[in-house]
């Protein structure tokens, strides 16, 4: 399998801003229902986990296709979750808990007290995502950038505890997330699962 690098990049990046474009078009139009900022935080933080979990599959892809070209679109997919992410909490804040007294906001509901660890996990991937952090961590940079794995569960968690009575969607997600992790686990070993864990030399 050959695709040309260059157009399958800017594919990756549009389809990457396809939730983006509709919401805003939402907006435009008044379609977001009877409550907008639910509607708009909820849209940005699924947004953030499923491109989280179409991260996970950049390897399988990889493998399966017997072509690189997944591995090279995957930081720019995880910036785009990471940056749904940061706009789910701005409109978390503005929205729904408001700016004031912070502290207690982050810690009232296991629901947000979740949803912050997973983002606080995803800062130092996004922050350490350039080629030049890459270098200069050297063999530090992938045993950090496992943070995702626990980060995926924590998104899930922060999900499926808010949910109020159809939680199909959210178990379909658990679901993916446990059959990519489980078949990382088999190929890689269950070690390459543990964050910050450097390899064995052999």
């Amino acid at each position: 399998m050959t695709i040309p690098m260059l157009p399958f990049r800017i594919l990756v990046f549009l389809l990457s801003c396809v939730p983006l474009a509709l919401l805003l078009l939402d907006i435009a139009t008044g379609s977001l229902g009877p409550d907008p900022g639910q509607t708009v935080t909820e849209t940005l933080g699924l947004s953030a986990l499923q491109l989280l979990i179409v991260t996970l599959f950049m390897t399988p892809l990889a493998r399966w296709t017997h072509w690189s070209g997944w591995i090279k679109v995957r930081r720019m997919v995880g910036l785009f979750a990471f940056f749904y992410a940061a706009l789910h909490l701005m409109a978390f804040l503005q929205f729904i808990l408001g700016w004031t007294d912070l502290w207690a906001t982050f810690t009232k509901r296991p629901y947000i007290i979740f949803g912050s660890l997973a983002f606080l996990l995803l800062i130092p991937l996004a922050a350490t995502s350039t080629k030049a952090m890459v270098r200069r961590l050297g063999r530090r940079w992938k045993p950090l950038h496992r943070l995702i794995y626990p980060a995926v569960a924590l998104v899930w968690l922060h999900f499926i505890f808010q949910a109020r009575s159809d939680i199909t969607e959210m178990v379909i997600y658990g679901l993916v997330v446990v059959f990519l992790l489980a078949i990382r686990g088999y190929w890689f070993g269950w070690h390459s699962l543990v964050p910050l864990r450097a390899a064995k030399r052999r």
